[in-house]
C-alpha cells in the first residue's frame, strides 16, 4: 500500500464547502489507485506552510481511513475524521443550503 494519496486528492480551503460541491460523480477516496466512494474526510494542515484555521481535506473509504488519518498523524496535520455525510450537514449549515444527497 502507498504511504501518500494520489496527486488528484480532494481538498479544502478552511471550510468544508469545497467537499460538498455538487458533481456528477460521487466523491471517491483520495488514496492512490482507489476509486471507491468516499465516506470520511480527514481534516488536516501543515503547520509550516497553513494558518492555524484552514483545513486542507482528503477523503478516504473505509478501507484506506485508517492508514490516511495514520499517515497524516505521524507528520503532526490531522485535525479532524468526520463522516462525509456529516461534513457536508456541516458545511450545508453554514452556507444556508440543503444538504447533498449523500445526507438523504
Amino acid at each position: 500500500m502507498n504511504a501518500a494519496p494520489a496527486e488528484n486528492t480532494a481538498t479544502a480551503e478552511s471550510t468544508p464547502s469545497a467537499v460538498n460541491t455538487p458533481s456528477a460523480e460521487p466523491p471517491v477516496c483520495s488514496a492512490k489507485g482507489c476509486r471507491t466512494a468516499a465516506v470520511w474526510v480527514l481534516a488536516w494542515n501543515n503547520p509550516k506552510l497553513h494558518t492555524p484555521e484552514r483545513r486542507k481535506t482528503w477523503l478516504a473509504c473505509d478501507e484506506h481511513r485508517e492508514h490516511l488519518a495514520a499517515f497524516l498523524g505521524m507528520r503532526g496535520f490531522l485535525k479532524d475524521v468526520v463522516p462525509l455525510a456529516e461534513w457536508e450537514r456541516a458545511a450545508a449549515t453554514e452556507s444556508g443550503r440543503p444538504a447533498s444527497a449523500t445526507d438523504r
